[in-house]
């Protein structure tokens, strides 16, 4: 998933700064974002902290100044503006004007945004204080996604009809548009994909720590394991950097059509990993309190956990009403069953080598 991801984030903002290099290929500019990102992640450890600090204060800034913007924009005390207050929230066709298959198309993007906050405990492993930094970090993701993911998102459905034609050039900008502020939509353009290449830098990080923690243990090839002398797992960024380069030839390839896969198909995978989620912490958890290894709990367990459950599979049922997503659901559940396969076929094979490779192992 993680993967899908990075080839999602390097195809947008390469889509973006090739419309502003005329001539230029899309693929190219992703071509050299993939180079430059992963001479960053291969040098040590510490880079990939540093670019996302940086990456991080810009967005925030630039967040906010959005928010502030937004607001004068609903009340209508910018100059030549007036006041539109919920006009465009219930206008044009009501709150929902497709339907549900409305809903469902947006909900998979929505999906999307909100994919790749686990990579918070992918980096437990590289804290020096895992169990309070993880803590911070993860009660830090609520009140962020309120202020900033639903704060933008309120702002853009209350300046914005829904049928717009200013949205062909992204939301953030299309709202700017309507504040006549000078050169303000082209900054926020640069800021998108200073954010999408953050993202990308994130799953770079995300993919080689995970392979390196699956072969640390034992899930994954021994080599994958392989410490550099500046402390990075150098197999591991190597195969997502691999990866990286598979999205440039994508980019060559399907330069219009891409992005919209990749969405979908990311929307789609990680609803399987939300439910495996869910259902490892019902699982788990009672066992981490017997063992007083817990430090992090979660409010009205177990009763939210099924909630989230139930909300979940409302989710697939949303999907069905829409037919791009209906195809990719479908497509990700005969993944899912394939790789089920392959995990089932990989247990066999590995209890029928136990007792050739380890003698003592059949008596344990």
């Amino acid at each position: 998933m993680l993967i899908m991801v990075l080839g999602a984030e390097i195809t947008g903002a390469s889509g973006i700064v090739s419309g502003w290099l005329p001539g230029v290929p899309q693929w190219v500019v992703a071509l050299v974002f993939v180079i430059f990102f992963a001479a960053v992640n291969l040098a040590k450890v510490s880079n990939f902290g540093e670019f996302e600090f940086w990456f991080a204060a810009i967005k925030v800034t630039v967040i906010i100044a959005f928010l502030a913007i937004g607001v004068l924009l609903v009340f209508g005390l910018l100059p030549d503006t007036e006041p539109v207050g919920t006009t465009n929230l219930f206008g044009h066709g009501g709150f929902m004007p497709e339907g549900f298959a409305g809903v469902a198309a947006g909900l998979l993007v929505v999906a999307f945004a909100f994919g790749g906050i686990e990579i918070v405990t992918i980096a437990a492993a590289e804290s020096e204080n895992p169990e309070r930094s993880i803590a911070v970090a993860v009660l830090s993701v609520v009140w962020r996604i309120s202020v900033f993911y639903i704060g933008s998102i309120s702002i853009m459905v209350l300046v914005l009809p829904w049928d717009s034609s200013d949205l062909k050039s992204g939301p953030f900008v299309a709202v700017l548009n309507q504040a006549h502020l000078p050169y303000v939509a082209g900054f926020m353009e640069l800021v998108v994909v200073i954010a999408l290449l953050s993202a990308f830098n994130a799953n770079i990080y995300g993919t080689s720590r995970m392979a390196y923690s699956l072969s640390r243990r034992g899930d994954g090839p021994a080599f994958m394991a392989r410490i550099s002398n500046s402390g990075v797992p150098l197999n591991a960024v190597l195969l997502s950097v691999f990866f990286g380069f598979v999205s440039v030839l994508l980019n060559w390839w399907l330069p219009d059509d891409l992005l919209g896969l990749l969405l979908n198909a990311v929307g789609s995978a990680l609803l399987v990993i939300w439910i495996f989620i869910v259902v490892s912490h019902l699982r788990l958890r009672p066992r981490l309190e017997r063992e007083g290894k817990l430090t992090v709990r979660m409010w009205l367990f177990p009763w939210l956990s099924y909630a989230t459950l139930a909300l979940l599979g409302g989710f697939v049922v949303l999907m069905l009403f829409d037919t791009s997503a209906r195809t990719q659901l479908l497509s990700t559940c005969v993944l899912f069953l394939g790789i089920t396969a392959l995990a089932f076929a990989n247990a066999r094979f590995r209890r029928k080598a136990a007792p050739a490779t380890d003698p003592g192992q059949r008596a344990r």
